[in-house]
């Protein structure tokens, strides 16, 4: 048997190849039925085309955006992508540099639509104009509690970047500015634990 490497994607073995006769669908790829599907992907999604597994989580995205301020090439992105993806977001949004650190997506950001806006003043415009309402996420004075906030059914989920969090005219275009709850030392938590948290926070609110 040949030792190999797993690419990054391929967090787990997954499966060999698929024993005929073959399951029938347009859905499936003839090459990974062929020589086995070894994606970080769930089983009922194994031996799928990349675009089949897109479309059908098309079918049912929540109705919350992700958006994330990138100023300074922040590491978190591609976890919070990843994140962005479990939880079935709608959109991911990079506010500033196009480039983004892929590694933290884990190869997700094929299966989650991420759009770029230049400035804040191009999201805020693409928010206005299809009536999303902005919810920052920092602890800023002022802001409110999430554990105690109502969450729109539609909404962006706002980020800034580590460390220096939200810019203030991203918090100034924002309907509110909430804060995640800690009970420790530390003045912060880092950007993708927030933003995990803060989807999550949707998530009880609206699928359970």
């Amino acid at each position: 048997m040949t030792n190999h490497e797993p690419s990054p994607e391929q967090t787990t073995w997954g499966v060999g190849p698929h024993a005929k006769p073959w399951p029938e669908g347009d859905q499936y790829d003839p090459e990974l039925l062929e020589n086995g599907d070894t994606r970080n992907v769930l089983d009922q999604y194994r031996y799928w085309k990349m675009e089949a597994i897109v479309a059908e989580l098309d079918s049912r995205r929540h109705g919350f955006h992700v958006a994330i301020e990138n100023w300074q090439h922040d590491l978190n992105i591609g976890s919070i992508v990843r994140t962005a993806n479990a939880f079935l977001a709608s959109e991911v949004h990079i506010i500033g540099n196009r480039r983004w650190n892929r590694r933290g997506a884990m190869v997700t950001d094929r299966y989650q639509h991420v759009r770029h806006h230049p400035t804040v003043d191009d999201f805020l415009a693409w928010a206005k104009q299809n009536n999303l309402p902005i919810i920052a996420i920092d602890n800023v004075p002022g802001c409110k509690k999430i554990e105690q906030y109502d969450l729109p059914e539609k909404c962006v989920l706002l980020f800034g970047q580590e460390g220096p969090g939200l810019s203030e005219e991203a918090i100034k275009a924002s309907e509110v500015v909430l804060e995640i709850s800690q009970f420790g030392s530390t003045r912060s938590i880092n950007a993708s634990a927030a933003a995990a948290i803060a989807m999550h926070c949707w998530i009880e609110q609206h699928i359970f």
